[in-house]
């Protein structure tokens, strides 16, 4: 049988990393989908969850979304009746944002849709070598803490 074409490049950790996180992504894309919501829906509902109530440039710099993007998200959302704005209460020149109780309740359904889609991504893995790969992965990518 042929060696698979690219051995060089198929040995490299990061493109071993980069195809994980594209198959992991293309699961977790799939089962937000079934909710009705993208990626990025889920990511800024699940900020605006844990930082709420949040100022608009705030929760795009929390999430790491160009400031138009943030808007276009949070038009979305709010068409949705997902999340509200107001005049943030520390200061009334600037809108806050917050979760509607169908926002808290469809992130709560995407937030399991998600894990389901991880728990299929690492299917092969034990218990244990999930515990180490989870432990691992924290280490090189910078995140631990």
């Amino acid at each position: 049988m042929a060696e698979a074409p690219l051995p060089a490049i198929r040995s490299l950790p990061s493109w071993l990393l980069g195809r994980a996180a594209a198959r992991g992504r293309s699961l977790v894309a799939d089962a937000l989908a079934a909710e009705g919501v993208k990626m990025w829906h889920h990511v800024v509902l699940s900020a605006v969850r844990d930082l709420a109530p949040v100022a608009q440039a705030d929760l795009g710099r929390s999430v790491g979304l160009d400031p138009k993007d943030v808007v276009g998200v949070l038009n979305d959302l709010q068409s949705a009746g997902l999340v509200v704005r107001a005049p943030d209460p520390r200061d009334r020149r600037k809108n806050a944002v917050s979760l509607t109780g169908e926002g808290a309740r469809l992130l709560t359904r995407c937030e399991q849709a998600a894990r389901d889609a991880n728990d299929e991504l690492l299917a092969p893995l034990t218990p244990g070598e999930r515990e180490r790969f989870m432990g691992l992965l924290t280490r090189i990518s910078g995140t631990d803490g």
